[in-house]
């Protein structure tokens, strides 16, 4: 079964510029994909619109997490937050109350499982809290669980924030340039983790970044966006300098930072698939 289905989603902002166009996407459930795209292309809009927090144009599309319609036609389902329960957002600035404990943080992916009293009293049952320690220590920082979040490094913020999505028990991760602001070890940490959620965890995992080095060592397909449309769908090590220039210009600068592409021959490649490029 498809993890995200998409359908002829298109967004056009007041302005009049088309932030998404007619895109189709389909990501099985299971796998680990890359979203990459110069400034402006599309990446994070795509991300809101396939969790629900936006509304695409009035036009016929759909977007579908695991067999259910989150929107249609530019309406959001009613039943949103229901099907959100298995989509877990992993935001670039974390997302996290700084002045409350990482072990509460991390507790608010078990809201929905909560009775109304318990999210008011703040009191979690046993069996919650005792996943969430667990989260935390799979994520590798339990032992900051009772300090509070702002007193964490960036890089261990975001890790919380991965430990809360397992706590929602999610079954889709969409992270949204979630290493952006993170120095290079804290990047590849973060990564590492990622890739754990999806190979160890079975988590389907869409992450969008900068840097196509990145997307090729952890994730086998990549997906290309650009003035919001896809440009390319297929393996990650597909994606040479010479494709990323054809296809960008010179914004593929922007998407080349490390030269990552002379080390291709260390990379597992896990994908079978042809790529698919877009016809202008």
């Amino acid at each position: 079964m498809d993890a995200i289905r998409i359908e002829r989603l298109t967004k056009t902002f007041r302005n009049g510029r088309k932030a998404l166009d007619s895109v189709d996407l389909r990501v099985e459930e299971g796998e680990m994909v890359a979203l990459i795209g110069a400034s402006g292309s599309g990446k994070s809009t795509l991300l809101r619109h396939i969790a629900g927090f936006t509304a695409s144009d009035p036009a016929p599309s759909h977007v579908t997490l695991l067999g259910r319609p989150i929107q249609q036609n530019g309406r959001i389902v009613r039943e949103v937050r229901s099907i959100r329960r298995d989509v877990a957002f992993v935001f670039q600035q974390f997302n996290l109350v700084g002045r409350l404990s990482v072990l509460t943080n991390v507790l608010v992916g078990a809201l929905s499982r909560v009775s109304l009293w318990r999210r008011l009293s703040g009191r979690f049952p046993r069996g919650e809290k005792a996943l969430a320690m667990d989260s935390l220590s799979a994520m590798g920082i339990g032992e900051h669980a009772y300090e509070r979040a702002s007193n964490l490094s960036g890089g261990q913020q975001q890790r919380a924030a991965l430990a809360r999505a397992l706590v929602q028990r999610a079954r889709i991760v969409l992270a949204d340039e979630p290493i952006a602001s993170l120095d290079p070890e804290s990047a590849r940490r973060v990564m590492e983790l990622m890739q754990s959620l999806n190979r160890e965890h079975k988590l389907t995992v869409v992450v969008s970044l900068h840097q196509i080095d990145i997307a090729m060592k952890y994730c086998a397909r990549t997906v290309a966006l650009r003035d919001g449309g896809v440009v390319f769908d297929g393996p990650s090590e597909h994606l040479t300098p010479a494709v990323l220039r054809e296809l960008y210009g010179s914004s593929a600068d922007e998407l080349l930072t490390h030269h990552a592409v002379q080390e291709r021959s260390e990379i597992p490649v896990r994908a079978e698939a042809s790529p698919t490029f877009a016809t202008s």
